[in-house]
């Protein structure tokens, strides 16, 4: 009998799962993923972008082989391995594959050094600030902690809508803040349908932004269906995962 973690579903549905289909064969990077962590499809959503050829592997978080955990002794998803060398963490990944595949565009990083440092540092906001405060308000149980941590929540996607450019975080350009921050706003319907989140009280300006996010096409190709995803933050809702994410939020850490 397993862990409750272990009941996860084990595979993509949906878009996500077409999408898997067409990467199966052999290919230089061999993409190591999870098909509903939302770091997973940061770096997955980089690699539709791009257009970029990999292989797809579903890793088991419970039943991990010992190949996997011989290139990645963190055992932790997404992880690479290009031409024998191994490689982990999302947003790393995703620069990673700017700097390797050159030739695939669009080009998440923008030419011009300070237009790039730009990226990054909006890229840390939603690591250090909306993602945590997305978690702790999933992960709260009393009613004026969740309440707190919405506020936080609210603060932090105002902060990044207001300089977002539209209709992606820099305008035209789909770029790494906007990949860093998709993962999440597909999950909002949690926070919607548990605690009292609304897109609109976090202004019109979230609102487009969000909405032309989950649009995007390299975003819905690494989409599986939502139900599944309801399963497994069921035991976020209850403050009961063991996920190393979880348990960074609970000692006051980000995770990424």
């Amino acid at each position: 009998m397993g862990t409750p973690d272990e009941q996860i579903y084990p595979v993509a549905t949906g878009r996500a799962a077409e999408t898997v289909k067409q990467h199966q064969q052999p290919q230089d990077l061999i993409f190591y993923a999870g098909w509903f962590c939302p770091y997973v499809q940061r770096s997955w959503i980089a690699l539709e972008e791009k257009g970029i050829p990999y292989q797809y592997k579903e890793v088991n978080p419970y039943k991990k082989e010992k190949h996997f955990l011989d290139i990645n002794p963190k055992g932790l998803v997404p992880a690479i391995e290009y031409k024998g060398k191994a490689l982990y963490e999302s947003l790393i990944l995703c620069e990673f594959f700017e700097d390797a595949f050159p030739e695939h565009k669009p080009h998440l990083l923008p030419d011009d050094p300070f237009d790039r440092a730009y990226v990054r540092l909006w890229t840390d906001h939603v690591a250090k600030q909306i993602v945590p405060a997305f978690m702790r308000t999933v992960m709260a149980q009393e009613p004026e902690k969740q309440k707190e941590n919405l506020e936080e929540f609210y603060k932090a996607l105002r902060t990044i809508s207001e300089k977002a450019k539209g209709p992606y975080f820099l305008g035209e350009q789909f770029s790494l803040v906007d990949v860093a921050l998709a993962p999440w706003v597909l999950r909002d319907y949690i926070l919607a349908e548990n605690r009292g989140y609304s897109r609109e009280a976090a202004g019109q300006k979230w609102k487009a932004y969000a909405e032309k996010l989950e649009s995007r096409e390299s975003v819905l190709r690494t989409q599986s269906d939502k139900e599944h995803y309801a399963e497994i933050y069921a035991r976020y809702l209850r403050n009961e995962a063991q996920s190393q994410a979880a348990k960074a939020i609970r000692a006051g850490r980000s995770f990424d």
